[in-house]
């Protein structure tokens, strides 16, 4: 089993910034991917940003160049750095892990339990 831990979300006025964190513990063998989704009230789930084991990043449109997403792989802990927000990025922020328990077993994914960011002035 992993467990993951959210920090950083809160209210921050239109252009500011804010960093989450997520770090993960437990029955790791090794990290696949890590990433951060978002689900505003009454949308779905969406992916914000993702990275690879060897650093390779992926983002939504809507993020482009406002949000940067690194990894700490000696911590097992991702990162958003989020810059220039608005109010259409308020939303509860998931982290996302995919691991692998062992050698010998399929990776598994796992969610962090949400971090609010609310984008107000």
């Amino acid at each position: 089993q992993v467990q993951l831990v959210e920090s950083g979300g809160g209210l921050v006025q239109p252009g500011g910034s804010l960093r989450l964190s997520c770090a993960a513990s437990g029955s790791i063998f090794s990290i696949r991917s890590m990433g951060w989704y978002r689900q505003a009230p009454g949308k779905q789930r969406d992916l914000v940003a993702t990275i690879t084991s060897d650093d390779n990043t992926h983002y939504a449109e809507s993020v482009k160049g406002r949000f940067t997403i690194s990894r700490d792989n000696a911590k097992n802990t991702v990162y958003l750095q989020m810059n220039s927000l608005k109010p259409e990025d308020t939303a509860v922020y998931y982290c996302n892990v995919v691991s692998r328990p062992t050698p010998y077993t399929r990776p598994y994914i796992y969610w962090g339990q949400g971090t609010q960011v609310t984008v107000s002035s």
